[in-house]
């Protein structure tokens, strides 16, 4: 016989009850572990987010983030702007150089005579020749564009040409 009314149904189904109530309050501590391993997760993950701030809220550690990120990016496109400059600038700059000593005279002594070849990064620049004799010493120029000049070139200007050129 089933006894009657509440009190009856919990005597009745007492066995079921007692597991059940133990596997729920089980489920639900397991539950907690969880939930307080991933809150220190969490409270890790903003302390790291925050640090070197003064400890404001997400939101305004968040701004300062965004705005030292946008001034960030405006100073490199001024170092970019400034470097495609000096890059241009530079090619305008003398930085090649080429010397070349020789003798073109047999009776006098040493390599006392050179031809030295400056240029910017296009070639464009001079050559300067120095012829040096006993009795005499002679220096002549030449303009170099795109490292051809309008004037005929010796060997010697033609190698430091080259040399200014590699």
């Amino acid at each position: 016989m089933i006894p009657s009314g509440l009190g009856g149904w919990l005597t009745w189904n007492i066995g079921w009850i007692v597991p059940g109530l133990a596997a729920l309050t089980l489920a639900a501590l397991v539950a907690l572990g969880w939930l307080a391993v991933r809150l220190r997760a969490v409270e890790r993950q903003y302390r790291e987010l925050t640090l070197g701030t003064d400890g404001g809220s997400l939101h305004e550690v968040l701004e300062a983030h965004v705005r030292e990120v946008r001034e960030t990016s405006e100073c490199v496109r001024e170092l970019d702007a400034l470097a495609r400059e000096l890059e241009r600038s530079g090619r305008r700059h003398m930085q090649r150089v080429g010397l070349v000593r020789f003798n073109p005279f047999r009776d006098a002594g040493g390599d006392q005579s050179f031809a030295v070849a400056l240029a910017d990064g296009e070639g464009n620049g001079f050559v300067v020749s120095s012829l040096h004799s006993r009795d005499v010493t002679r220096v002549y120029g030449k303009p170099l564009v795109a490292w051809n000049s309008i004037y005929a070139l010796t060997d010697e200007e033609k190698q430091a040409i080259d040399k200014a050129r590699a």
